[in-house]
């Protein structure tokens, strides 16, 4: 009995050693490529899903029940010469909702600028001091804005660490000429959505994702009708945003995220006057009206 008891132990112990930050599931779909060598693409996956999931991002112990779930699909629309590649990359991720079984989507972006080289079976290694991978740089931009959106959902401003992480592989992939790393053309790019949510003129944006989870959707379970007035009053404070940007790009952001969960929520019991709340909504996501129409 204690050798089993003991090699249960070993076995736990080598399983958290191997859990870092991130649960990722990595898909690539190429089939916009007609021909290519599907081979390529398996071997690619894999090495993403180990570099993503394997590498210790940062200097914290997360717990099995800590690690923050997500999703990259990596899209290949084309494939200019045998090493080269062009697609979109579509990133979600989410954190669970304190007493419940439901996980709420806190980031759900597409990036539209995706191009790179690679190497079949070359090896994946993120260096913050320096580029040499784009594959790379954008799998790990987007690694550290997943922890800094989730951090900031747990405590006030706490996610800064890992968006000056991810403003930094930003600069170090600047002069590789690849696109959506500067200011120039194209705003909704991985320049602007780490520079905006740097910016101080965006700081209640990152209070919101505080209050809109802790003080809103974690509480649902212990009051829900104190828990959607947070939530109204945590939306409410995104319309000064609008009031000053309205185009902005995080209002976005959080709409991408939150439209479905916002109905859920304020549709079910109970019962909550949402008038003055679907007016907010309809000014700030404006293309989501019909979502807010259903709202009663």
């Amino acid at each position: 009995m204690n050798r089993i008891t003991n090699f249960i132990i070993i076995l736990f112990l080598a399983l958290q050693s191997n859990a870092q930050e991130i649960r990722a599931t990595i898909s690539i779909n190429s089939d916009k490529v007609p021909g290519s060598n599907r081979q390529v693409f398996e071997t690619m996956q894999r090495s993403l899903s180990e570099f993503v999931n394997q590498k210790q991002w940062t200097n914290k112990k997360f717990k099995q029940q800590e690690l923050i779930d997500c999703s990259f699909l990596l899209t290949i629309l084309e494939q200019p010469s045998n090493n080269q590649f062009k697609g979109t990359l579509q990133i979600q991720s989410s954190r669970p909702i304190y007493g419940s079984t439901y996980s709420s989507p806190v980031l759900n972006f597409k990036d539209n600028e995706v191009a790179f080289s690679y190497t079949e079976f070359e090896n994946f290694q993120y260096n913050p001091n320096s580029f040499d991978s784009n594959l790379v740089s954008v799998f790990a931009y987007y690694v550290y804005m997943i922890l800094g959106l989730d951090a900031d959902t747990f405590s006030t401003n706490g996610g800064g660490q890992y968006y000056s992480s991810a403003e930094n592989t930003v600069n170090q992939a600047q002069q590789s000429g690849f696109v959506g790393w500067d200011s120039a053309g194209n705003k909704v790019n991985r320049f602007t959505l780490v520079s905006d949510i740097l910016s101080g003129t965006y700081d209640v944006y990152r209070d919101v994702l505080y209050s809109y989870h802790m003080q809103g959707l974690d509480i649902m379970t212990l009051d829900k009708a104190k828990a959607k007035r947070n939530l109204e009053k945590s939306i409410r404070s995104l319309k000064s945003i609008y009031d000053r940007r309205p185009n902005a790009l995080l209002l976005r952001i959080f709409m991408d995220a939150k439209s479905d969960e916002i109905v859920a929520v304020f549709s079910d019991g109970p019962r909550f006057d949402a008038s003055q709340l679907t007016e907010y909504l309809s000014r700030i996501s404006p293309i989501n009206l019909s979502k807010w129409n259903t709202i009663k």
